[in-house]
């Protein structure tokens, strides 16, 4: 019998398609905002893609008030 990895490779490949762009750039926000603690964290843990998704959105997300300034500017 053969292992799961050889028997599914597709599943393994859409996984890394999935999780390394998300990785790559929660990494890169948090290095660029000087956030160690969350870098490391996300270094470490392996949650495909869930807790670097939340890092992004949530944690890294611009303030109200540059939020405000950017939809004035484009009015």
């Amino acid at each position: 019998m053969e292992s799961f990895g050889q028997n599914n490779i597709w599943i393994i490949v859409l996984a890394m398609l999935w999780t390394i762009p998300w990785k790559g750039y929660a990494l890169w926000t948090a290095s660029k905002k000087s956030h160690k603690r969350w870098f490391i964290a996300l270094i470490i843990l392996n949650t495909f893609a869930i807790l670097d998704i939340f890092y992004i959105f949530y944690i890294a997300k611009k303030t109200p008030k540059d939020f405000l300034k950017a939809i004035k500017t484009k009015i």
